[in-house]
């Protein structure tokens, strides 16, 4: 003991002696002292007695190592099975699985693959007319995507000739970074008389006919509007039974643009407070990236100003037309919704996720629940999945509105 304490005694002297020993030196003295504690032994698993594990994982899976590991004895305690795999890149991962058997703690190692093996999907109709001499990328008149890379390869099938007035039957073969194949068949009229959508009056959709049959205890309709609806006369449309309005605060009219309050947006918001409706917003967006996400929901922040909402900032992206132009995956899009929405959520507002019935069945996976508006023009929908506002129709009448307007359901919790 005495040696000890003249060393501890030998080391504090040196620090007063030399305020600037580097504290690196003392650390070292310490350790060499006191050494550096007694390591509990770990016995590496090489023969895997014990464990089943699941060595092949889908992309994008939601995966814990609970989920890839199976015990096989009952008398052994896993101890690292809660952490989440990482499953957003193809490839092989080293894994390790700690366990305790017979008082004894063991690390068994072994490794996994992240796989894609889901290939492309086209959303667009598969019978396309083009104009004689049509000088654009003929892979592009279908629209198609996939789940993991935002540059599907396109290879065609069949003789065409675009200078040529005809009807030309081809297969698209699409094919993604996995080589995972979509085959579909495409029919390609070539014309020189292209003529635009003849229209066709609809028949109108009434507030009055809707809120007779879908008016309960549980539900509340309303409306939601843009500058497309003009001045509105939002006492009227409360008189007829409207209880809500979203309205939209601002667009992005194309890729990469500014964003642009909507021209109504203020007038619209102020009428419909002052009669008593219930208010939301939502903002047509065309970001492709999260930083264009979370800039979008600054944005929607700073117009809002503090204001009050009743109901949800609703993420409304529906720019599928140009979708191969933007060179994202589906996995992209709903990264930029999911970041859209935590922003706002953020911020104190409540968040939303407005899209057709296709697409929420198609690419939204919406792995975070939010709230779900649904469009789907139907007299009654069979969409199966969780929704709270349901987007009946385009074609509705009402009054207090000079023309068509969208009618919604909303569900009450």
């Amino acid at each position: 003991m005495k040696k000890i304490s003249s060393l501890i005694k030998n080391i504090y002297n040196v620090i007063n002696e030399n305020k600037k020993i580097n504290f690196i030196i003392i650390i070292a003295l310490s350790l060499l002292l006191f050494g550096c504690g007694k390591k509990e032994k770990i016995y590496e698993d090489t023969t895997n007695d014990f464990i089943n594990n699941k060595t092949v994982i889908n992309v994008y899976d939601d995966v814990y190592m609970k989920d890839i590991v199976e015990i096989i004895n009952d008398d052994i305690n896993i101890t690292s099975t809660n952490y989440k795999i990482d499953t957003t890149k193809l490839g092989s991962q080293d894994l390790e699985v700690y366990y305790e058997y017979e008082n004894k703690k063991y690390v068994y190692k072994y490794q996994i693959e992240v796989v894609d093996v889901e290939p492309p999907l086209v959303f667009s109709g598969t019978e396309k007319t083009v104009e004689l001499n049509y000088d654009g990328d003929v892979c592009d008149i279908i629209t198609y995507g996939d789940n993991y890379t935002g540059d599907v390869n396109c290879t065609i099938d069949g003789e065409y000739d675009l200078s040529k007035v005809g009807t030309y039957h081809l297969v698209y073969k699409l094919s993604d970074s996995s080589n995972n194949l979509k085959e579909v068949n495409v029919t390609l009229n070539v014309t020189d008389n292209i003529k635009g959508p003849i229209y066709t009056p609809s028949e109108k959709t009434y507030f009055s006919d809707i809120y007779s049959k879908h008016k309960t205890d549980s539900t509340e309709i309303g409306i939601d509007v843009s500058k497309w609806q003009g001045d509105i006369d939002f006492e009227k449309v409360k008189d007829a039974g409207s209880t809500f309005v979203i309205m939209r605060i601002g667009v992005q009219k194309y890729s990469g643009g500014e964003l642009n309050i909507d021209e109504y947006y203020k007038e619209n918001i102020k009428k419909a407070k002052s009669a008593g409706l219930k208010v939301g917003v939502y903002l047509y967006s065309i970001a492709t990236n999260v930083d264009e996400a979370i800039s979008h929901a600054n944005w929607v922040i700073n117009a809002l100003d503090g204001v009050s909402l009743d109901l949800p900032v609703v993420f409304d992206w529906e720019s599928w037309s140009d979708w191969n132009s933007y060179k994202i995956s589906f996995y992209d899009i709903n990264n930029i919704a999911n970041t859209f929405i935590k922003t706002v959520e953020n911020s104190g507002y409540q968040g939303m996720l407005y899209s057709s019935k296709f697409y929420l069945e198609k690419i939204w996976t919406n792995k975070y629940n939010f709230p779900v508006w649904l469009a789907h023009y139907i007299e009654q929908t069979n969409y199966e999945g969780d929704y709270i506002i349901w987007q009946m129709c385009n074609n509705g009448r009402i009054n207090g509105i000079y023309g068509d307007v969208d009618i919604d359901i909303m569900y009450k919790k």
